[in-house]
Order: C-alpha cells, then structure tokens, then sequence
C-alpha cells in the first residue's frame, strides 16, 4: 500500500509539473524535486505520459510538451534541444549556427534535423532522438554580445552550403543583413574575421 501510495504521489507530482511548463521546452529528470528513491517512479509516470501523448521524447531522459500546429505536433526549437551544449555556469560557450541561422536570417527557406553549434574546441557529433548534433570550430572567444556577429560570419563562410538558393542572392541578402549593423558592431565584425579564413575575409569586404 505506501509502495502505491508513492507511486500515486509521485504521478501527481509529475502531471503538476508538467503543466506549469511552457509548450516546447525540453526537460529531464532533474526537473523534478523527486529523491532517488522514487526515480524508478518518475520514469513509469513519463513514459505512461509519452504513451498517452501528453508528452514526447525527444532523447534519452529528455522531453517535452508538443505545440499544435494546422499539420500536427510542431518540432521543438533548435535552442530548447541544444541549450544545455550552449551555456556553462551561466555563460555562453557555444552557440546555434549553420542550417539553423541560414533559415532564421532569411537566407533559405528549408528546415534540417542536422543542428550545428559552433564551440571553441573539437567535438564529436551526437544524436538526439531524429536530431543529429554537429559542432563547428570558432576560433574567436564566444560572448553573448559577438553572437549575432559570429552567426552572420558563419553564413559568409559557407555561403555556398546554404540549400535552396544561389550564392548571388545569398550574397545580396547578406549584404543587407552586414548593412543593417551599427558602427561598433562593424568594428567588432571586421575585427572577428580575422580569425576566419581568407576566403570568409575576402567576401565580407566585398
């Protein structure tokens, strides 16, 4: 009867919770106040919820409540799947790039389940769930400031990856994007090229 009890309690718990999260956002088991002891509990109670489909899984320990949309249940946002890769004591040490910023600055129209996270040191790719998770070199240090400047580099230095487009019109919108930056900012942009190939440094003079 107290194992059941537990149980029931622990269910409640996680169906508490579960509600007070915003649709989208990735969470795991550390996300509930649950002792070690009842962790077998917590398990039960969201894979009975993955079933039920109040909830899917996305990896291994990690989940999420799905947003509606006209077609269906709409993917998560490349940040919620990859923000613990991202931040390290509350600063930055990575951050989104490649297929991902190509479709937000406009510069493509197609969504990938390939997510490319930019970081300051070598590291295999990894999957999780239909997410493959791919990381690229950045030889400049990674603030919160130069972020944006970084992810607009990206998209110069491999201009001719972006899919379905050409690297002209590629290069018209980027010179709109480059032209839409402050002052300080194209100080810091001309200064983080430096860093990047020669060829990254030929296109944002042009």
């Amino acid at each position: 009867f107290v194992i059941k009890y537990q149980k029931m309690k622990v269910t409640d718990l996680v169906k508490n919770k579960i509600k007070a999260f915003p649709e989208g956002v990735i969470f795991g088991y550390d996300d509930f106040d649950i002792e070690q002891s009842k962790e077998s509990a917590l398990k039960i109670a969201l894979y009975r919820l993955v079933k039920d489909g109040v909830i899917e899984r996305l990896s291994k320990g990690r989940f999420y409540k799905p947003k509606q949309g006209i077609t269906g249940n709409l993917r998560p946002d490349e940040y919620e799947i990859v923000k613990d890769l991202l931040v390290e004591n509350g600063e930055p040490i990575g951050y989104i790039t490649g297929l991902g910023i190509f479709n937000r600055l406009g510069l493509t129209t197609q969504l990938s389940n390939i997510i490319q996270i930019g970081l300051n040191f070598d590291k295999k790719q990894i999957q999780r769930g239909k997410y493959t998770i791919k990381f690229i070199r950045q030889w400049n240090i990674i603030n919160k400031k130069n972020i944006p400047l970084l992810q607009l580099l990206d998209c110069i230095r491999f201009i001719k990856s972006i899919p379905d487009t050409s690297i002209d019109q590629s290069f018209k919108r980027l010179m709109v994007l480059v032209g839409e930056l402050q002052d300080k900012e194209i100080e810091s942009f001309v200064n983080l090229t430096l860093k990047y190939p020669s060829s990254t440094r030929t296109i944002a003079g042009a």
